[in-house]
């Protein structure tokens, strides 16, 4: 099975689902990576002394890194512009992302849910986006794109990943899950050496406490399908 990831930011996978991706690569599977922007944005930079242009090419090097660490079949960054995605024409984006999985041709595209987990804007019309595409392919009729799934963090209460950031995380009911996949020791290594490759971003790993709060499985919503109990692999059941 192929998988494509599509985020906006670089570190969306790291902080996100990067043990799964390793654990699909282990299991046989291409997992390809697309990057919406560079990331120069970031308040990092000025704690670095650094333009929005050299910022976003020290988190494109970083990601290079990660590119390694992961073993991905293919990784894409582009050059959109970051914090600013709810400012262009979402035709532009969606023909960007389009135009991507057509060369791809993914069995499973994965992004963010509607909460965006952090609530950032971008993430916000990351989701928006990715949904739009799939409906159009799929009426389409592409062969390929069989599923849309959502990485996301489960509702345990409050203070999930929030401790220590600047922003509240947002996260999904326990009845929301349709997907839930077990790490194991070398997919969860990958996941917090995924994590080391930001040097730029050290600071605020420490002060989040993202390795000491990794679990053991990454959990996953799934677009207009429902599964109780959810399942294992987000390969499993797929539609025709």
């Amino acid at each position: 099975m192929r998988f494509l990831y599509v985020f906006p930011h670089p570190d969306d996978e790291a902080f996100g689902p990067a043990g799964a991706m390793h654990r699909q690569l282990q299991q046989g599977h291409e997992v390809y990576l697309l990057t919406l922007t560079r990331g120069g944005a970031t308040k990092q930079r000025k704690r670095l002394g650094l333009s929005v242009e050299e910022m976003g090419e020290v988190r494109y090097q970083e990601m290079l890194e990660v590119e390694k660490v992961l073993g991905l079949s293919g990784m894409t960054v582009l050059d959109l512009p970051d914090s600013g995605l709810k400012h262009m024409d979402p035709r532009k984006i969606e023909k960007v992302v389009s135009d991507h999985i057509r060369k791809i041709q993914p069995d499973i595209f994965v992004s963010y849910p509607v909460h965006g987990i952090s609530g950032f804007h971008d993430h916000l019309v990351m989701h928006a986006v990715a949904k739009q595409v799939f409906l159009a392919l799929r009426e389409e009729g592409v062969p390929y794109l069989k599923r849309l799934a959502f990485f996301t963090i489960p509702y345990e209460g409050d203070g999930t990943f929030k401790k220590g950031a600047d922003f509240i995380m947002k996260q999904s009911l326990p009845e929301e899950m349709d997907c839930v996949v077990s790490l194991n020791e070398s997919n969860i290594d990958a996941l917090k050496e995924s994590l080391d490759c930001y040097k730029t971003y050290q600071q605020v790993i420490e002060k989040v406490q993202v390795k000491e709060l990794v679990g053991d499985s990454i959990y996953f919503e799934i677009y207009q399908e429902s599964f109780n109990p959810p399942l294992t692999d987000l390969t499993e059941h797929l539609p025709d």
